[in-house]
């Protein structure tokens, strides 16, 4: 009888692993500068031990496990022994202050918190008030009450078996549209959109990751340390960015992630160069618009093009520029800036007015998806959750879509779209644009084919006494990319 299959994140992530589990894994240095190297032995050893002290606390199925730490490896094997005992990970963002971490623990009732040993005294009090009955703590010196304690406990440990239907991670939004919403993703989630992603980027034996970003969000948490543990590549772990390590790690390793602030910083170290970055395979930027300028100057620079894309914490990633020819579109593999891509593959899209309904070419609307990726709801949000689904695509529906996106400013989106279409009223044909602005401050949604109207729309949204940064985007034949979607989503970048 064939044993039952298992769908967790973290099994597909183990078998992963590279044949030789003595060779190293990640490479950091201790906060007094000392060089430390983590076999993939380790890893599998030091997630047991913490997933059997998990295991050994009697938790109900499901329960969660929240943790507002500094960036460690040892939080990165937190995180993977969570998803090896089967229970939830909720990431908390270091600069949460008291008032922040309260709602979150009482909205989430976590049955496990960690925190660092110097916030221990207020978050402890926070959460054995809301219910929470362990309370650990994790230093960035690998030491605390986590460690300590796991330290007892066996370093072997059978994967938990999960669906691909069972929550991995719960993910809280910005709230920059009310209170921070939890969005529920799922091992199914997290592993389609990972296993996508290392395709569709051209992940391959040999890579090397610098790890430079925190692991509170999308980006630094799945897209990276999934991309590398799948690939069974070394990172090279940065607790914390600087320009001038990461500069000196680059002949080293093989691709970076970084959003576009961590680029400009580069740029202005003078050790930049081509030769530095001869060795770099692929540099990939998100979580917030790139400059084009920035863009432009990292091509002179060195040599290279950033690709980027997009993504939400309700999604994790839904486009890309392409890393090499697509062939869903002509074979096109042009990274073009100020863009995030085509739709990855398996991601559907199509566009709808405000009354649900399914747009013909050149109007305007919301851009909804579909896919393995989508999120499973809000956390007990019913009534949210229902507002961001719509009906289910059908195999039927018309999913092919091309278009551009622009972002304008801290709080407007401005997307440039067109459906595809045949004959004469085809978009490609006509280069024929229209912009769809939306003010996220007051939820205005306005179509523009007129770049002065957008930039007095712009301007009376409240974005200074100049003209806006907002450039018009031009399609033509074989162009293609996506705007963010409206739904579901109002969600945070990832």
């Amino acid at each position: 009888m064939n044993a039952p299959r298992n769908d967790s994140l973290f099994a597909a992530l183990r078998a992963a692993f590279p044949g030789d589990l003595d060779a190293t894994a990640i490479e950091t240095t201790a906060p007094d500068g000392t060089p430390l190297y983590y076999t993939w032995r380790d890893i599998d050893r030091a997630s047991s031990r913490i997933a059997n002290l998990l295991a050994s606390l009697g938790l109900p199925e499901g329960s969660r496990v929240a943790v507002q730490v500094e960036k460690s490896v040892e939080a990165m094997l937190l995180y993977l022994a969570t998803l090896r005992a089967g229970y939830v990970f909720l990431p908390l963002n270091t600069a949460y202050q008291s008032a922040e971490i309260e709602y979150f623990i009482g909205n989430a009732e976590p049955a496990v918190v960690v925190c660092t040993p110097g916030n221990f005294g207020w978050v402890s009090k926070i959460a054995f008030t809301a219910g929470t009955r362990h309370v650990f703590t994790l230093g960035e010196n690998r030491d605390g009450s986590l460690l300590e304690r796991a330290a007892h406990h066996a370093d072997t440990h059978e994967v938990a078996r999960k669906g691909p239907d069972d929550l991995a991670a719960i993910l809280y939004t910005s709230g920059t549209t009310g209170r921070s919403k939890g969005a529920m993703l799922t091992h199914g989630n997290l592993l389609s959109n990972a296993v996508m992603l290392n395709d569709y980027w051209g992940w391959r034996q040999g890579d090397v990751l610098i790890h430079a970003l925190p692991i509170f969000h999308v980006h630094g948490l799945f897209v990276a340390i999934h991309a590398a543990l799948l690939g069974g590549s070394k990172m090279i772990w940065l607790a914390k960015f600087d320009p001038k390590a990461v500069i000196a790690a680059l002949p080293r390793a093989t691709v970076f992630m970084g959003v576009p602030t961590l680029y400009v910083r580069m740029l202005g170290e003078g050790a930049l160069t081509r030769e530095a970055a001869s060795h770099m395979r692929l540099f990939i930027s998100g979580s917030a618009p790139l400059l084009i300028e920035t863009f432009r100057d990292w091509q002179e620079r060195t040599g290279h093009t950033i690709l980027e894309r997009y993504g939400m914490s309700e999604t994790i990633m839904l486009t890309s520029n392409p890393y090499s020819a697509d062939a869903r579109h002509g074979g096109q593999d042009e990274r073009r800036g100020g863009t995030v891509g085509f739709p990855l593959p398996g991601v559907g899209l199509r566009v709808v007015g405000d009354d649900g309904r399914e747009l013909a070419v050149g109007e305007t609307g919301h851009i909804q998806v579909r896919g393995a990726n989508v999120f499973k709801g809000y956390w007990r949000m019913p009534e949210k959750t229902a507002e961001e689904f719509t009906r289910p695509l059908a195999h039927g529906d018309r999913l092919e879509i091309e278009a551009r996106i622009e972002r304008v400013g801290e709080s407007s989106c401005a997307f440039a779209f067109a459906i595809r279409g045949e004959g004469e009223d085809d978009p490609r044909a006509t280069g024929r644009v229209v912009t769809v602005c939306i003010d996220l401050a007051s939820g205005e949604r306005r179509g523009f084919a007129n770049p002065d109207e957008l930039a007095a729309f712009l301007l009376a949204a409240g974005r200074g006494a100049g003209p806006p940064a907002a450039r018009r985007t031009e399609t033509g034949p074989g162009d293609g990319a996506v705007a963010a979607p409206a739904r579901p989503g109002r969600g945070t970048s990832g």
